[in-house]
């Protein structure tokens, strides 16, 4: 086991924060990478770090990428490092994604000058949260200058020591947004006086569930779900307003404009039948990962060297979003899934609930294939600094 992965990861774990708002951890992340030397800087996006080694050797740049946010989940695990913080629980692994990667930076630091080329850490934040962390990143010019980035994402439908990777489309196109319905407060005694922002609510999420059901054809993959639906301010007052955060996943970017279409048309016309308004507000949007293939045979055989052939799985394309995807669109880009579950223990609960929890012996497997990775990549920094000079 990774003693410092470990502690670091458990840290996090117990003061999880959450979108930008991530001082706690901005200081941890300051705090150890001082304390390793290796320089870096908080100039691209929001409330994230990048640190570099081997800074000057700029001919060959790899990026890894953490990303640092928790969520607002209330957490129900009892361990020791439970989150002391009500409401916000790193209940998707971000802990262990963070404390590998510095593990891993810390390693190699010691080791740099056996590295002849750049390797830069990204420590992202928002990856949860709107607008992507990842985005604001890129859209800085994180990239402009890595050749080639890795990120891994722990996985509890892996056992520990067991690695799943696939190459090309990994996940979902997905969107949140927020619809508004917005009528005319009244008492509900006299309710002919007003206009009732909830029932124009009601009547919208029930009519989106029905095109989906009958217009969409059933080979496509969608998705859509309310996850909230907030409104009123009283059980004797018609509510004057309402809101629906909603997400919508496919793995079709035409037929997910054309859904999204609908549901606006859904929304102003119910909204005017009922002789209210209604607003459309995106929140976010993530783009499918596309893991380049020749990359992500890379990082297959440096898993493979590390926990043997036999357990390195192919990984079932799945309708979950990742801001990774922001990263990958630019250069070559492979996320992997790092087996973290254990049942003998009791950890089979998966990421977005109270109860996700990960097998702490998962981290050292996490380092050891990002080394390797790493070690590999040798050959390819070699030939790109011949063939420039």
């Amino acid at each position: 086991m990774n003693a410092y992965a470990v502690r670091i990861r458990r840290e996090l774990h117990q003061y999880p924060e959450i979108g930008f708002d991530l001082p706690r951890t901005l200081a941890l992340l300051r705090r150890e990478l001082d304390a390793i030397g290796v320089p870096y800087t908080e100039e691209y996006g929001k409330s994230s770090i990048v640190a570099t080694v081997n800074p000057e050797k700029s001919h060959f740049t790899v990026g890894i990428r953490a990303d640092i946010d928790a969520l607002p989940i209330h957490e129900k695990n009892e361990v020791e490092y439970c989150s002391r913080i009500d409401g916000q629980m790193h209940a998707c692994g971000h802990d262990a994604h963070t404390a590998i990667a510095l593990a891993t930076l810390k390693e190699i630091y010691e080791e740099r000058d056996s590295f002849d080329f750049r390797i830069k850490f990204l420590f992202q934040s928002a990856e949860e949260y709107a607008p992507s962390g990842a985005k604001l990143m890129a859209e800085d010019g994180v990239m402009d200058d890595i050749d080639c980035i890795v990120a891994l994402h722990c996985d509890t439908g892996f056992s520990a020591g067991t690695i799943a990777i696939t190459p090309y489309e990994q996940n979902a196109i997905s969107d949140g947004f927020v619809l508004g319905f917005f009528g005319k407060s009244a008492h509900a005694g006299n309710q002919e006086r007003g206009i009732d922002a909830i029932q124009m609510a009601v009547q919208a999420y029930t009519a989106i569930e029905l095109m989906i059901a009958k217009e969409i054809a059933v080979k496509e993959r969608v998705i859509f779900n309310a996850g909230t639906i907030q409104g009123g301010t009283a059980n004797n007052i018609i509510a004057e307003q309402c809101s629906m955060y909603c997400t919508l996943r496919t793995w079709n970017e035409e037929l997910a404009g054309k859904i999204i279409d609908k549901i606006k048309r859904i929304g102003e016309s119910l909204a005017s039948i009922a002789g209210g308004s209604f607003s459309f507000e995106p929140r976010k949007h993530y783009p499918i990962v596309y893991n380049d293939p020749i990359l992500t045979e890379r990082v297959r055989i440096a898993a493979a060297a590390v926990v043997g052939e036999e357990q390195v799985k192919n990984n079932r394309r799945a309708m979950g979003g990742e801001d990774f995807a922001y990263f990958a669109q630019r250069k070559s880009g492979c996320m992997f899934r790092l087996g973290v579950r254990n049942e003998k223990r009791g950890i089979v609960n998966g990421p977005h609930t109270d109860r996700f929890d990960l097998d702490e012996d998962a981290l050292e497997i996490g380092v050891k294939i990002f080394k390797q990775f790493l070690a590999d990549c040798g050959t390819e920094a070699a030939l790109k600094k011949e063939s420039n000079g």
